[in-house]
């Protein structure tokens, strides 16, 4: 049941001190934290950490947050300085063992194959700037609106469609050099 409460509603009874619906808002938010900070760089036990590191901050400052405005972003704007300090701090672990979702594909060869372009489409994204590479993980991962990517970036709406745009095209520039534009234009159309 407590899955069904609105959010807004959700973050003012934690507020006023039903401290255990907290795991209803990590329940749904985690997946998304943790692929953000994955898509940034951050390894997988790293990316776990870093994730909790995002829920504490939450908790501590959610009585101090800006009512009104979208929790979604300030979820990630939160997950984005946290990585961004962590990586200040050591260098990033940069994988391209991104996890896949599985794909219903009528063989095992077509399942293969479109797990290792996924692969190589995080191995390019992970040679993008950062600028671009969180722009668009924030669009495409997270769904997030030009204003929601502005508010977590701080960059104006204009800035976050500029990067998106020239993030797109540097991305599919490389896809063309390594021969993997289709599945490059299936994300991110």
């Amino acid at each position: 049941m407590t899955h069904l409460i609105p959010e807004e509603e959700l973050i003012q009874r934690i507020i006023d001190g039903d401290k255990q619906l907290f795991s209803v808002l990590v329940d749904r938010y985690k997946n998304k934290v943790y692929g953000i900070l994955r898509g940034m760089g951050a390894s997988h036990p790293d990316a776990q950490d870093l994730a909790q590191d995002t829920f504490i901050r939450i908790y501590r400052y959610m009585p101090t947050r800006r009512e009104g405005s979208s929790f979604s972003a300030w979820v990630y704007t939160i997950a984005v300085n946290i990585m961004r300090d962590h990586m200040r701090k050591r260098k990033p672990m940069m994988t391209a063992d991104q996890e896949t979702e599985s794909v219903s594909e009528d063989t095992p060869e077509k399942r293969l194959m479109h797990k290792e372009m996924k692969r190589e489409i995080h191995r390019q994204l992970e040679q993008l700037p950062e600028t671009y590479r969180l722009v668009l993980l924030l669009k495409y991962t997270n769904e997030l609106t030009y204003e929601e990517i502005a508010t977590i970036t701080d960059m104006s709406d204009a800035q976050v469609r500029n990067a998106l745009y020239r993030g797109k095209k540097m991305l599919r520039r490389q896809m063309e050099r390594k021969g993997g534009l289709s599945t490059y234009e299936a994300h991110f159309k």
